[in-house]
């Protein structure tokens, strides 16, 4: 009699199961990335302080390279970079990157970003923290965006950052196609 109870109570369990995962296969929420629901073109300025520039500066190294190789490795910058919705430094921001990178690779220019985008206008308001690697060589290079507050509350997607930056010897711009997937 013990027995066929057993049965019975696994029977029901294992139909619950089945019926519950049922329900988060036909609830579960597919990510498109051809229709991400938001996405923002951007350009990041960012001018390195070289001792000389502080009126203008956006970042400054913080810890200097260490002699672990010819690629910077180790040496960490804090920036409060413009972003702009064109790639002029003068065009007004619609944005601010804050955070910091540090280079992370002995062999290869390599650098590790994590920031806030701080939005404060009449269009957008809130922020979009982002994190990752950027694999400097790569033409294109992928951050996640992990979290966000206000017209971004807990959003999740990515950063891409195009090979079209301008390299110069203390000022760089870089092209970031932020796409939204998950927003609220």
């Amino acid at each position: 009699m013990a027995l066929i109870v057993n049965k019975k109570i696994v029977f029901m369990l294992y139909s619950l199961l089945i019926l519950h995962s049922f329900f988060v296969i036909a609830h579960s929420k597919k990510l498109d990335e051809n229709k991400p629901c938001k996405r923002f073109v951007l350009y990041y300025h960012n001018i390195l302080f070289n001792g000389t520039n502080a009126a203008n500066a956006t970042s400054a190294t913080v810890a200097n390279h260490t002699q672990l190789g010819n690629f910077n490795h180790g040496a960490l910058v804090v920036f409060d970079d413009p972003m702009t919705k064109d790639n002029h430094l003068l065009s007004p921001p619609v944005a601010r990157a804050q955070g910091f990178y540090f280079y992370d690779m002995k062999t290869a220019f390599n650098a590790w970003f994590s920031y806030t985008l701080i939005f404060n206008s009449s269009e957008h308001k809130g922020t979009i923290n982002i994190m990752g690697a950027d694999m400097m060589n790569e033409e294109t290079r992928d951050l996640s965006v992990v979290g966000g507050t206000g017209d971004f509350f807990m959003t999740r997607g990515i950063a891409t950052f195009r090979g079209d930056s301008v390299q110069g010897s203390y000022y760089f711009r870089l092209q970031m196609d932020i796409k939204l997937y998950e927003c609220y």
